[in-house]
């Protein structure tokens, strides 16, 4: 039989006592409203099984309608049969195959930049990138309605983090106009806000910024593949390419896969790959993942109607 705990122990707030009490979630199902973790067995096409029945899916990332295209499954195929189903080690170490360098000389070239690193979650991107970054005295802005791994990766790094009000580029311009200017400064922002569905006001934003030497980010997880005239994203929507300084995008959209990267000049990307923790201490994304990117951008390349479609979609959706 234990011993009898001491009173030092029966003083002590258990950490998952919080957990017991958390009652929202169990309130929500019981109302028959929980929409969360809801089970598909089928792909990820615009009708999908949820619950042993067809449903329409409007609510997936899956624009371009790729995660069950056959040549994009065939290269994943082809990927784990050369190459096997992981890479038993981080990008850092033993993690690097060729075919990754492959995608991120691809990405780099279809995304009009100097050089591209990939991480295994997009996730990962924005904690690492932006934390090692933004070092101690350097000052990172950051939209109050940037997405939760950008509001993360500042406050993983050393610097300090200052919130502007959401897609407001005169806000921005006034707190850019009280930083000191002897600290670096980067400004990062969401292309498209996910949960608001809007595009960023990125010729304000970059105005402002090049005005006060200020370093220019973008998360375009939901912007490439769909905005652009060749599907680059949000700086190419605004022909704002050469100003932006960095990218970061998703496989997990349009890309038809898992993971992440990032695109810049590439003496900075290769600070990145040195620096970011969630890089070097991760295990590289899988061969399969990768190769499902090559050929998926390749697709994007080859099928400017797909992007078409989308708007044409988009277009009617809204106006029905």
């Amino acid at each position: 039989m234990s011993a009898e705990p001491s009173r030092a122990v029966k003083d002590c707030v258990d950490i998952f006592q919080k957990c017991r009490e958390f009652r929202d979630a169990d309130d929500i199902k019981d109302a028959g409203l929980y929409p969360y973790f809801r089970t598909i067995s089928s792909a990820q096409d615009p009708v999908v099984v949820m619950n042993g029945r067809e449903v329409v899916m409007l609510g997936s990332n899956n624009y371009l309608g790729l995660t069950n295209h056959p040549e994009v499954k065939r290269a994943a195929q082809d990927a784990i049969e050369r190459y096997g189903t992981g890479c038993a080690g981080s990008r850092f170490l033993n993690g690097t195959l060729d075919i990754h360098v492959q995608l991120e000389e691809k990405l780099a070239a279809f995304m009009k930049k100097p050089a591209a690193v990939t991480f295994s979650t997009g996730f990962q991107v924005n904690l690492g990138a932006i934390s090692c970054l933004i070092e101690r005295g350097d000052v990172v802005y950051l939209d109050k309605l940037d997405h939760a791994c950008i509001i993360d990766g500042a406050r993983l790094g050393f610097g300090t983090a200052v919130k502007f009000n959401h897609n407001d580029a005169a806000d921005f311009r006034r707190r850019l106009e009280l930083r000191d200017r002897s600290k670096g400064a980067m400004v990062v922002v969401d292309g498209v806000f996910s949960m608001e569905g809007d595009v960023v006001d990125l010729p304000g934003l970059v105005a402002a910024a090049r005005e006060h030497g200020c370093r220019v980010m973008v998360d375009d997880a939901h912007g490439i593949g769909v905005l652009g005239a060749n599907g680059r994203g949000t700086a190419e929507h605004f022909g704002l390419e050469d100003e932006v300084d960095l990218v970061m995008g998703t496989f997990s959209k349009s890309l038809a896969s898992v993971g992440g990267f990032i695109v810049g000049e590439e003496r900075v990307i290769n600070w990145v790959k040195h620096r970011a923790r969630s890089l070097i201490f991760s295990a590289a994304p899988p061969p399969a993942s990768v190769a499902s990117v090559l050929k998926a951008v390749e697709i994007i390349e080859r099928e400017p109607e797909r992007r078409a479609t989308l708007w044409e979609n988009t277009r009617y959706m809204a106006e029905s």
